[in-house]
């Protein structure tokens, strides 16, 4: 059975190849969180110091998103409720309301490290001031939000699909430039470490790829695109799931082909910073690789911060039940970002300490994920099965454990 099976659940429907692509689409709004500058930094960083030794950690991350979205998603379509609306209605006041704080920081933390990669894009292709580059991407994901809110499910959709296309094209286009080697990638499946470092690394890597905020926001997707499942429960689970699958190897090919870019590329010459590994490009490869690296940068920050946005906003109602306006929740949430900026500390430090801090987040969405879609008085037929629960504790675990790893390994250096 696969991992991704609901178990017990009926088999879903087989939808006509139109229908389902019809349906398509929330999970590659998700998606666009697996692609964020976080992972850029995470990504080259780990190509440029250990080569392929880590393409099992990118691979491994990308399987867990898969089993985490669907599950998000199919919370949502089995109960016609959100996680955190779930957590607010089964848990006492006061976890809730812990909850509630610790994803808000989770939401000011993620947008840290879009806004950030937006702005040192912005540098890296028009010499524009971080303070500035960082106020335009505020003001641009706003501005996709508002096509959310006005116009629609669809057409914010089709414009973050859009985003990540750019994104998935720029980085395969310098993969495919500086070359690659197909058995370095065979042989970097092989679970292994070359030292502390390298487990930092790979921590990185999962803490930058399972986003806490994805989670929480990929059952309000679903819900917002479908209305309520009712008789429509088993082709919209079909199509979940070619969704999820479509989506996460989208996110995962991108992710593989950031750290074969550091590999194949960089190595030493990307350094510690994305603006060093822009010029190692630069050198190595000429200006289109580079402008390149930049653009899907660039759309890698736009799209992820107004998926961010989105996300704090489904959070505090599903908390909370407190909406806020869009534009209000957009300040909340860029103010420390620009904060950041305007202090001059280091894009790429920034970068990684809000990594750090997402880390935070990832059990606290998890776990609860994984106990609801366990529970059949909840899920009825769509509960998991005996396997799926297995692995998504599994999931869980790793992810709980490697992510202590990080913290702790963050803080004793």
């Amino acid at each position: 059975m696969s991992p991704l099976a609901p178990g017990r659940a009926p088999a879903p429907a087989r939808p006509r190849p139109l229908t389902v692509v019809r349906l398509m689409g929330p999970a590659f709004v998700a998606a666009i969180a697996y692609v964020d500058p976080g992972n850029v930094a995470t990504n080259i960083t780990a190509g440029a110091r250990y080569g392929y030794l880590l393409v099992w950690v990118v691979v491994g991350a990308g399987a867990m998103a898969m089993l985490v979205q669907y599950l998000s998603a199919k919370l949502t379509l089995a109960t016609g409720r959100t996680l955190p609306e779930l957590c607010a209605e089964r848990f006492r006041r006061g976890t809730r309301l812990a909850l509630w704080v610790q994803a808000e920081i989770v939401a000011v933390a993620t947008d840290l490290a879009e806004v950030v990669g937006g702005a040192v894009a912005l540098q890296l292709l028009f010499g524009i001031p971080l303070l500035t580059g960082g106020l335009l991407t505020g003001l641009v994901s706003w501005l996709v939000i508002v096509v959310q809110s006005r116009r629609g499910q669809r057409p914010f959709e089709a414009v973050v699909g859009g985003l990540l296309a750019v994104v998935l094209t720029g980085f395969l286009y310098d993969a495919v430039s500086g070359g690659f080697s197909a058995r370095q990638i065979a042989a970097g499946m092989v679970p292994r470490f070359a030292g502390p470092d390298s487990l930092l690394l790979a921590c990185g890597i999962v803490g930058a790829t399972v986003m806490p905020h994805a989670i929480y926001l990929h059952g309000a997707l679903v819900r917002d695109r479908h209305g309520a499942a009712g008789g429509r429960q088993r082709t919209l689970l079909g199509a979940t799931r070619v969704d999820v699958l479509a989506a996460m190897s989208t996110a995962a090919v991108v992710n593989l082909a950031m750290l074969v870019v550091g590999a194949a590329t960089l190595g030493s010459a990307a350094g510690d910073s994305i603006e060093a590994a822009h010029r190692g490009l630069a050198a190595a490869l000429g200006p289109l690789p580079a402008m390149l690296f930049a653009v899907a940068l660039l759309a890698s920050g736009f799209a992820a911060t107004s998926v961010g946005t989105y996300a704090g906003a489904v959070i505090l109602e599903g908390f909370v039940g407190r909406t806020v306006p869009l534009a209000v929740r957009r300040l909340l949430t860029l103010v420390p970002a620009l904060a950041v900026l305007a202090l001059g500390a280091e894009p790429g430090r920034a970068l990684v300490l809000s990594q750090v801090v997402l880390s935070f987040g990832i059990p606290f969405a998890l776990w609860p994920l994984v106990a609801f879609t366990a529970q059949r008085q909840l899920m009825g037929r769509l509960v998991n099965g005996r396997l799926t629960t297995v692995c998504a504790v599994a999931a869980a675990s790793v992810s709980t454990l490697l992510n202590a790893a990080l913290l702790w390994l963050t803080l004793a250096a």
